[in-house]
């Protein structure tokens, strides 16, 4: 990580057995990589304990201090009956500061819709959240019948631009977000 690089949580929304959700986010976070300006790390919800009841278990405190450390997220979503999953809620909702004033893209997967409605659920709850999500998303329409069996999207020069395209945005967001909150703490 150079001192310029902003730290890129990619999130893993989905803890469902037979999930779909690390085939993206793994080619994801290797765009990422790939991005000059940013350092990944690799979050995946389905590794953790996290309770409904939003009362602390071993894992809240690690991820807290994750989140917090965070300059941008990406958030790895399927959709489930029109919207995202329980477990992602779940993360959402145990944090509040951590979230704050930092860049929030997209990386969704589903049937014919390719998740995008869960990302618009989302989008209104971390802006409640005061974090900003980006424009630009990356959905996957058909998600079973769009990747290699080595995780690589069958329309790799496509989606690596679509990647490519979000991954500046987050990093325009993150730089100037980053700036911001070094230089007056942000004011929820």
């Amino acid at each position: 990580m150079t001192n310029n690089s902003l730290k890129l949580a990619v999130i893993i929304g989905s803890t469902r057995s037979g999930r779909f959700g690390p085939v993206p986010a793994s080619w994801f976070a290797e765009q990422a990589r790939a991005h000059e300006a940013m350092d990944v790390d690799m979050i995946d919800l389905a590794e953790l304990t996290l309770h409904n009841s939003l009362e602390s278990s071993a894992d809240t405190g690690g991820l807290a201090r994750r989140l917090a450390e965070a300059d941008a997220f990406v958030v790895v979503t399927p959709e489930y009956n029109h919207s995202y999953p329980a477990s992602l809620k779940t993360a959402i909702d145990h944090y509040a500061k951590e979230w704050q004033a930092k860049p929030v893209g997209f990386v969704s997967y589903g049937g014919m819709g390719g998740g995008l409605r869960a990302v618009e659920h989302l989008r209104t709850v971390f802006a409640e959240l005061h974090a900003t999500t980006v424009r630009d998303t990356i959905s996957f329409h058909n998600f079973w019948e769009r990747f290699t069996e080595d995780g690589v999207p069958h329309d790799a020069e496509s989606a690596g631009s679509a990647a490519r395209g979000m991954l500046d945005q987050l990093a325009w967001w993150g730089s100037a977000l980053k700036q911001a909150r070094a230089a007056r703490p942000y004011a929820a």
